[in-house]
């Protein structure tokens, strides 16, 4: 029970804290995509569909950097 406790808080927490996290303006994920689709081309996507990799790839660079992750490419 003590685990089962201590797991919920400490996913609470990482949930809260991924919020205090800036928001990336369109700027930087425009660049981010671009940076990921030269990448895509070059180094190929891994077996993965393009869309998935392009949005994992994005969420990489920006975790690295300190933003929020995104759920989508638009």
């Amino acid at each position: 029970m003590k685990k089962l406790l201590l797991t919920l808080s400490l996913l609470l927490s990482t949930t809260v804290m991924a919020d205090d996290r800036p928001v990336a303006d369109k700027k930087l994920i425009t660049e981010l995509k671009q940076y990921c689709t030269e990448l895509a081309q070059e180094v190929g996507t891994d077996g993965k569909e393009l869309k998935v990799y392009m949005l994992e790839c994005v969420n990489e660079e920006l975790d690295s950097e300190g933003y929020q992750l995104l759920t989508e490419l638009v």
